[in-house]
């Protein structure tokens, strides 16, 4: 494991959360306030971004699940998809927004849309993602709503983790 000292801040606590409620509006923004939306967090490093995110967002909302995985604990995407859960109640003729915490290569997401448009008849699914790291990217995928881009940086916290850890910082750190 890393060791805490060589970590540094890259966003602290009030801007990433300050983004994240500007995010949540413009979703409320292209939703609307009245039609439901069933939201999915791609376990484990979305959850503190679909937490708080969720918090924000004024329309009736059903949360969903899931949980997928191409890293285990390297610091790169292993190349192949280890689907431990992908259990998402119906949603046939409904909205649905999946939530990552970060969008490198496109593996995972390109796995969960297809599973999903294959599987389910959403009436739409989009895509948010609290970090979009294009200069990874080997899938076309592009995220609809997305609070940061970040550059080849290896980062921690708010969810996002190196070896299981760290994923209980309040804000986005990464080791020098």
């Amino acid at each position: 494991m890393k060791k805490n000292e060589n970590l540094k801040i890259l966003i602290d606590s009030n801007t990433l959360n300050k983004r994240i409620k500007e995010l949540a509006n413009d979703i409320n923004n292209y939703y609307g306030t009245k039609n439901p939306l069933t939201i999915i967090c791609i376990l484990k490093g979305a959850v503190m971004f679909y937490t708080e995110l969720a918090k924000h967002l004024k329309m009736p909302v059903k949360m969903e699940f899931v949980t997928l995985s191409s890293y285990g604990d390297s610091e790169k995407s292993s190349g192949k998809i280890k689907a431990l859960n992908l259990a998402i109640s119906d949603m046939e003729n409904q909205n649905a927004l999946i939530i990552e915490d970060i969008i490198d290569t496109g593996l995972t997401l390109d796995f969960l849309l297809k599973f999903i448009k294959t599987n389910y008849k959403v009436k739409e699914v989009k895509l948010a993602v609290l970090f979009d790291k294009k200069c990874a990217r080997k899938y076309d995928i592009q995220p609809d709503f997305c609070a940061f881009n970040i550059d080849d940086k290896f980062i921690v916290g708010f969810g996002l983790d190196y070896c299981g850890f760290y994923r209980n910082l309040d804000y986005i750190g990464y080791f020098e």
